[in-house]
């Protein structure tokens, strides 16, 4: 799949994941790289862009035996625009989906009947 169909959900699917629960950034990171091909590295861009437009917030949280991790979070407006986004992009999925599975050919019936 083209890394512009990619691009265009990527945000939509950290925003997806923190709505289940607070990630720090390797687990958003590996979490997406099972389910999407993505290259190293294109998580830690979403995120910071979306900590600079309010949707996320950031927090230290110390684990057993390693330095403390930066722990996101969805913030109030980040779980507006993720309803409000995930509404957007399933109805437009949606419309996709069923022209791609149309079998029927359009153009052909509106040739014949000119």
């Amino acid at each position: 799949m083209g890394i512009q169909y990619k691009k265009g959900v990527l945000e939509l699917c950290v925003l997806a994941l923190l709505k289940k629960r607070d990630c720090y950034g390797y687990e958003i990171s590996e979490s997406l790289s099972r389910q999407i091909d993505i290259a190293d590295g294109t998580v830690y861009p979403i995120l910071r862009k979306l900590k600079a437009d309010g949707l996320l917030t950031t927090y230290l949280q110390e684990e057993s035996g390693g330095p403390p991790r930066k722990y996101y979070s969805l913030t109030e407006l980040g779980k507006e625009t993720y309803e409000k986004d995930r509404n957007t992009y399933l109805q437009f999925a949606g419309a996709v989906k069923k022209m791609l599975e149309d079998d029927s050919d359009d153009e052909t019936t509106i040739y014949r009947n000119s």
